[in-house]
C-alpha cells in the first residue's frame, strides 16, 4: 500500500501522538475517562452529539469503592472536580438537538449541566450550523494534553462490555432501563496530536457561543492525565486529524473525511475493512465499485448494524444502504465482497448494535472518527477522524503493525473466536474473505447480511439527497424537492404515501370486521371511556389544562389534538382542541416573556435567534406561517415569540388563525379512521377520497407558492 497525507486536502494536519491507545467499547472508554477526568487540573473540552449528565461513567465492582472518593456519575464528578480545584474549567458542548431525537435525550440538559451546575462548568447547547446539520464530532480534551476522538458518545445507551452479553445488568440507561448490546471506537492520543484536537475544540467552542475558552499553562503543574487503565499501544506515531464542516456564515465547506476515504480506497491493495453504523454515503459507495470492478482490486468487508435503531432510520437510511449494498454486488464481478452483521445468539436471534467508524486497509493504514458512511458525514454534519498509516518497512510485516493487531483483535471478537484461531485461519488462507468464512461456525459469529427490502417500502423512500443529503438544504430548495421532484413521477407515485395511509387504515378497519381484533380492542369500550371523560365535572377545565401542561413540557400538539378528537368526537374536539393550543401558545408566550431571551437561550439554544428575527419581521402573517408550515415545535416557536419584539395581539390573532387548519385537517382525518373502524363501507371510502383530493390540493398550493416564490426572487 502506497499513500500520502495532503494536509488541506485528505487531513487537516498531521501530528505525532507521543502515546497511542485504542478503547473498545464504552466500558473501557468510559472508565479511561473517568481516570482522566479526576486528573484534570487545567481544562476539560467534552464535544458531543449527545451528552448525559447521569450517565455512569464507572460500573461493577470497582463502582463503590471509586465512588467512596469521586462521584461515578458524569455531572456531579465535573461539579465536584470543579469545587476542589479552583484552576479547572469545563467545557460542554452539546448539539442543540433536533426533536425528533427528543425522547433520545436528557430533559432540560442545560437546566442540569448549566444552571445546576458550578460557574466554572460551562454548558453550551452548539446550532451553529446549517439547517438540518448537527455537531457530531465525540471529542474529550484532558488538560490540552490527551485527547479521545472516535463514535462513543457521554451518553445513555453507549456503556457496554466486549462479552455484549445479552442480559448483561449494568447495561442500562441512567433512567434504570435495559438496553441491546452496543459496540463502538475510540481512539486516545498524547502530546502534539492531542493538543491539535485541543485547538479544534477550542474553535469549535468559540463559534458556538462566541467566546473563546479561557487560555492556561498548556502543561500545568502535577497533571499527567494518560488514564492507568489503558494500555499503550504505540509511541512517536504521525496521527493525521480529518474534519467535515459544512459550509455555515464564514465558513467554507471542508470535506477531508471524504477525501480521505476516496485517497485510502484508491491506494488499497489487498483487503479494505469497514465497521460503520450506516452505508449511504454515494461518493464512499462508488469508490468501493470501483475498485470491486477491477480484476486484481482489493477484497472489501463491510461489518454494520443487522438494522439500524428505530423505525425511521429503519425506513429510511437502511433503505438506502440495501441501494448501495445493491450497488457494490452488481460491481462485485470477481467475488470479493462480503457485508456481514454481528450475531450474537441464534434463538431468539439478538444483534449486535455496530456503532464504530472504523477502517482498517492492508493492515498498514488505520482510521477511527466520528463519521459516518453517509452523505451528510461527508459534507453536512461537522465530524473529525483521527488516522494513522504505516510505511511498508522490510523489517516489519503487516501482521505486526498495529492496524492488523486492532483488526484481528475486532474480528476474534466479533466472530466469538480467539485471536489466535484467526491468526491460524488468516496463515492458512491467502484472502481475509476465506479466513473470515473458515470461522464463521459458532452462535456468535458474523453473518452475511441482505440488500433485500420490499419494492412497496423502496418506492416510499425518497432520494438520498432528500433524506441524507451531503450538503445544507435550504428551506425552500428541500421543499421543492418534496413538492416538484426533478424526475418526473406518476400521479400515483408522487402521492403513494397518501395512498399507503389509506391502505393501512382500510387493513385496519378489515382486520377489526372479520377477526378477533375488535375483541382484544373494543369500540365499544373505548366510547365508553371517552363518555365516562365527557361526563366529568369541569372537563372544559381539564382539557385546557392539559394542553397548557402539554405545552410547558414540550408534547407534541399533533397527539394531543387527535386525541382530543378521539375522545370528545369531531367538532366538540375540535373546538376543545382549538381553544386548548391557543390558550397553550398564549402561556407559553408568557413563559418565554418572563424568562427573557438570554434564558430561553440557554434552554432552546441557539436557533432561538433565528426564530426571533423570523417573527420580527411581518408578525401576523409570519405567525400563520409557521403554524401551517412549521419549522420548529409548537412550544418553542411561542417561547420564541414571547422574547421577540412582536406585539402580543399579533401573536396571538395570528397564531389562532394558523392553527384553525391544522386543527380541521388532523380532526377530520381522526374522524374519517374512526370511522373507518367502526364500519369500512362505501360511504366511508367516499370521504377518505375527499380527504385525500384535499391533500392533495394543498400539496398542489404549496407547489404553486415555491414555484411563485422562486419566480420572485430569480
Amino acid at each position: 500500500m502506497k499513500f500520502e497525507w495532503k494536509p488541506g486536502s485528505n487531513c487537516w494536519k498531521t501530528e505525532t501522538a507521543s502515546r497511542l491507545s485504542i478503547l473498545i467499547d464504552a466500558e473501557a472508554y468510559f472508565r479511561a475517562v473517568f481516570e482522566a477526568l479526576i486528573q484534570a487540573r487545567s481544562s476539560v473540552f467534552i464535544l458531543g452529539w449527545d451528552i448525559h449528565s447521569e450517565v455512569h461513567l464507572v460500573r461493577g465492582e470497582t463502582a463503590e469503592e471509586v465512588a467512596e472518593k469521586w462521584p461515578t456519575r458524569l455531572g456531579p464528578l465535573l461539579n465536584a472536580l470543579v469545587k476542589q480545584r479552583p484552576d479547572l474549567d469545563v467545557y460542554l458542548l452539546n448539539w442543540d438537538f433536533a426533536m425528533i431525537y427528543a425522547l433520545e435525550r436528557e430533559f432540560f440538559p442545560s437546566y442540569k449541566l448549566d444552571w445546576k451546575s458550578h460557574d466554572r462548568v460551562h454548558f453550551c447547547l452548539d446550532g451553529e450550523h446549517p439547517t438540518g446539520a448537527s455537531q457530531h464530532q465525540k471529542i474529550v480534551v484532558v488538560d490540552d494534553e490527551i485527547a479521545f476522538v472516535g463514535g462513543i458518545d457521554l451518553s445513555k445507551w453507549r456503556w457496554d462490555t466486549r462479552e455484549h452479553r445479552p442480559d448483561h445488568e449494568l447495561r442500562r440507561s441512567p433512567e434504570g432501563k435495559p438496553y441491546p448490546p452496543f459496540h463502538d471506537v475510540q481512539m486516545l492520543v498524547e502530546g502534539p496530536a492531542a493538543r491539535a484536537v485541543s485547538r479544534l475544540a477550542r474553535n469549535r467552542w468559540q463559534i458556538a457561543t462566541c467566546k473563546a475558552p479561557i487560555e492556561k499553562n498548556p502543561q500545568p503543574a502535577g497533571s499527567q492525565p494518560w488514564p492507568a487503565s489503558a494500555s499503550v499501544m504505540a509511541t512517536g506515531v504521525t496521527v493525521a486529524i480529518a474534519r467535515t464542516l459544512p459550509a455555515f456564515r464564514d465558513q467554507e465547506s471542508i470535506r477531508e473525511v471524504e477525501q480521505l476515504y476516496i485517497d485510502s480506497i484508491e491506494a488499497a491493495r489487498r483487503f479494505i475493512y469497514l465497521e460503520n453504523q450506516y452505508f449511504s454515503s454515494e461518493t464512499v459507495g462508488k469508490a468501493l465499485a470501483r475498485r470491486l470492478e477491477e480484476e486484481n482490486g482489493p477484497e472489501v468487508v463491510l461489518v454494520m448494524p443487522e438494522r439500524t435503531g428505530g423505525w425511521l432510520e429503519q425506513h429510511t437510511m437502511d433503505v438506502l444502504r440495501s441501494r448501495l449494498m445493491c450497488l457494490l454486488q452488481d460491481a462485485d464481478k470477481h467475488g470479493r465482497l462480503r457485508i456481514y452483521g454481528v450475531r450474537l445468539t441464534e434463538s431468539p436471534p439478538l444483534w449486535l448494535m455496530v456503532h464504530a467508524k472504523v477502517c482498517v486497509i492492508d493492515d498498514r493504514f488505520l482510521r477511527i472518527g466520528s463519521a459516518n458512511l453517509s452523505n451528510r458525514s461527508m459534507g453536512l454534519d461537522s465530524e473529525c477522524d483521527l488516522a494513522l498509516y504505516v510505511q511498508d518497512e522490510p523489517e516489519q510485516s503487516d501482521s505486526e503493525t498495529l492496524p492488523a493487531r486492532f483488526r484481528r483483535d475486532l474480528l476474534s471478537e466479533h466472530l466469538g473466536v480467539s485471536e489466535e484461531a484467526l491468526v491460524g485461519a488468516e496463515q492458512d488462507h491467502d484472502s481475509l474473505i476465506e479466513a473470515i468464512e473458515s470461522l464463521r461456525e459458532g452462535v456468535r459469529t458474523l453473518v452475511p447480511l441482505s440488500p433485500d427490502i420490499p419494492e412497496t417500502v423502496d418506492r416510499f423512500v425518497p432520494e438520498a439527497e432528500v433524506i441524507d443529503p451531503e450538503k445544507p438544504l435550504e428551506p425552500d430548495e428541500f421543499l421543492e424537492r418534496i413538492v416538484r421532484p426533478e424526475k418526473a413521477r406518476s400521479v400515483l407515485q408522487r402521492y403513494g404515501r397518501i395512498f399507503s395511509l389509506l391502505g393501512g387504515i382500510l387493513a385496519l378497519a378489515l382486520a377489526w370486521r372479520f377477526t378477533g381484533l375488535s375483541e382484544w380492542l373494543s369500540v365499544d369500550r373505548a366510547e365508553e371511556l371517552a363518555s365516562r371523560i365527557q361526563d366529568a365535572p369541569f372537563t372544559p377545565l381539564l382539557v385546557m389544562l392539559a394542553y397548557v401542561i402539554g405545552g410547558l413540557t414540550a408534547l407534541p400538539i399533533t397527539l394531543m389534538i387527535v386525541a382530543t378528537v378521539t375522545v370528545f368526537g369531531t367538532w366538540t374536539g375540535m373546538a376543545y382542541a382549538l381553544a386548548g393550543a391557543e390558550l397553550s401558545a398564549v402561556v407559553t408566550y408568557g413563559v418565554g416573556h418572563l424568562l427573557g431571551r438570554d434564558k430561553v437561550g440557554r434552554i432552546a439554544g441557539s436557533r432561538i435567534n433565528r426564530l426571533i428575527q423570523a417573527l420580527a419581521k411581518r408578525g401576523i402573517v409570519t405567525v400563520m406561517m409557521l403554524r401551517i408550515v412549521p419549522v420548529a415545535p409548537f412550544t418553542v416557536i411561542n417561547v420564541a415569540a414571547g422574547v421577540s419584539p412582536i406585539r402580543f395581539r399579533d401573536f396571538a390573532l395570528g397564531s389562532f388563525l394558523g392553527i384553525i387548519p391544522g386543527v380541521l385537517g388532523i380532526g377530520l382525518m381522526a374522524d374519517q379512521i374512526l370511522a373507518s373502524l367502526k364500519n369500512p363501507d362505501p360511504r366511508t371510502l367516499t370521504i377518505a377520497a375527499v380527504v385525500i383530493a384535499v391533500v392533495i390540493g394543498a400539496l398542489y398550493g404549496l407547489r404553486v407558492w415555491v414555484e411563485r416564490r422562486r419566480g420572485k426572487s430569480s
